[in-house]
């Protein structure tokens, strides 16, 4: 199956988003950071893989001897999705129920159109933020803050 390219406004925020917690994560060795391209295989038998645009997974949760599957197995401990225009609310809310279901701890959904972020920590556990408040890495992503307004372009 071939997908089309995400937009700019898709590409930038995901960029955004990646190059904040990069430099939050990487100086302090909290554990690996996964592009888009990056499968994480949730389930077997069937097998379902997923791919979020950004993906974390805590130093502690990395396994000692290196996977030698090309997909990375479970589900990463945080996971953010960047919403495209063509998103429809049902494929947004199945792949916001398989990561939970997977054992995402923390699930980041940017909304480019109204500038929102929606924080999922289960699926009755979700808040959202706009650009007037921050992102807090929780328990997750320990000590990272974030302005909301800092992950959109300029407008």
């Amino acid at each position: 199956m071939l997908f089309s390219p995400a937009g700019w406004e898709h590409g930038e925020i995901v960029m955004r988003i990646s190059g904040i917690l990069w430099e939050y994560i990487r100086p302090r060795k909290l554990g690996r950071m996964f592009g888009a391209e990056t499968g994480f295989l949730l389930e077997r038998n069937p097998d379902t893989v997923r791919g979020p645009d950004v993906a974390f997974v805590a130093r502690e949760n990395i396994p000692e001897q290196k996977p030698k599957e090309a997909f990375w197995p479970g589900a990463p401990d945080l996971a953010v999705e960047v919403l495209s225009p063509s998103d429809r609310i049902g494929e947004v809310n199945e792949k916001t129920r398989a990561w939970l279901d997977a054992g995402v701890q923390l699930l980041w959904v940017i909304d480019p159109e109204p500038r929102t972020v929606a924080v999922y920590r289960s699926a009755g556990d979700v808040k959202i933020l706009t650009t007037s408040e921050v992102l807090d890495g929780e328990d997750v992503v320990r000590g990272f803050r974030c302005p909301v307004a800092d992950i959109f372009p300029p407008q």
